[in-house]
């Protein structure tokens, strides 16, 4: 037991160093896009059809069925080569840890954006910004375009970085794939239209209450480094307390308004989707506009966010293993 804490505790501080370095690796099979296989293949196989109602027992059995799928399978291999020697399921304990974080890719995919709007190459940042947010992109302007990168990176410092190290702090490897399973069948499936609405219901509910404290307690960091980086600290705190449930979602303007209100700028509003526009309350105020270099500061407040979060991780591993000792 000691010797997998140990292992396990050195194991996450590699994989978010790996990550930091290196992002997403594009030639190596990624264990997200084989939990979208296999989400994919239960709504081809269980969906009856748009606005169906028996979809709701469907859309449970498959969130379910993709969980048992997404930790069994990991939690067999990481047996296995546990039983053949501890330090091979260190080896895949590290590369799990790395793939399940996306804070290098993200960092990267709003620096193109950021790198075409400093260029004035509006439609290329369009075309790089529709990469990484749902939104329609052909209408967005400039500001709109630098609206929208820094909102998903405010929204994914809690889903794609800080909620996913929760998972493996408390929970090991399994329950980060646990995590991510959840995750990426609500970014799949947990949609509000004709073709989602009961069979995704599952789905959405069960990511929403699964990040209801790691998208408060991301927030909580981010207001709380905020001083490291010379952000407006006292507007971060009060556009978090006033705006964060601005949004269809109880989670996802938790680390939004923080964001908001740390760069003083205004957030969020008005979005089309798939041609439909949507109405949405605006995320902070307009104590200045927003400019392409918001994007960066926005990536370092999520950056020192979940390295503050790893710090908290390890200390907390430490102790456990003291006591266990």
């Amino acid at each position: 037991m000691i010797k997998w804490l140990l292992l396990h505790t050195a194991a996450v501080a590699v994989g978010f160093l790996i990550d930091f370095i290196v992002g997403d690796p594009h030639r190596i099979p990624h264990p997200v896009v084989g939990i979208g296989k296999w989400i994919s293949f239960f709504d081809r196989k269980l969906r009856c059809g748009n606005g169906d109602r028996r979809d709701l027992g469907r859309g449970v059995l498959t969130v379910v069925l993709v969980l048992l799928v997404s930790t069994l399978i990991p939690a067999a291999v990481l047996f296995g080569l546990w039983m053949l020697h501890p330090l091979a399921c260190f080896a895949a304990d590290c590369i799990i840890c790395w793939q399940l974080l996306a804070a290098r890719q993200l960092m990267r995919e709003s620096g193109y954006v950021q790198k075409e709007l400093e260029k004035g190459d509006v439609e290329a940042a369009r075309t790089k910004v529709s990469y990484i947010v749902g939104r329609d992109t052909d209408v967005l302007d400039r500001d709109g375009i630098c609206r929208a990168a820094v909102e998903t990176v405010a929204e994914n410092c809690s889903d794609g970085v800080i909620a996913p190290l929760i998972f493996m702090g408390l929970f090991g490897p399994v329950g980060a794939f646990f995590y991510k399973a959840v995750n990426t069948m609500d970014s799949m499936i947990g949609y509000k239209n004709d073709k989602y609405l009961y069979f995704g219901r599952a789905a959405a509910k069960t990511d929403d209450v699964l990040n209801f404290i790691p998208a408060r307690l991301s927030a909580l960091l981010m207001i709380a480094v905020c001083p490291l980086l010379k952000l407006d600290t006292k507007n971060a705190w009060k556009i978090f307390r006033r705006d964060r449930y601005k949004h269809a979602s109880p989670n996802s303007a938790q680390t939004e308004s923080v964001t908001a209100g740390a760069l003083d700028i205004r957030l969020a509003g008005d979005a089309y989707y798939g041609g439909v526009l949507h109405k949405k309350e605006y995320i902070g105020d307009s104590i200045r506009g927003i400019e392409a270099a918001d994007i960066r500061r926005a990536g370092l407040l999520m950056y020192t966010a979940s390295f503050v979060m790893l710090l908290l991780i390890l200390l907390i591993r430490t102790g456990v293993i003291l006591l266990c000792c």
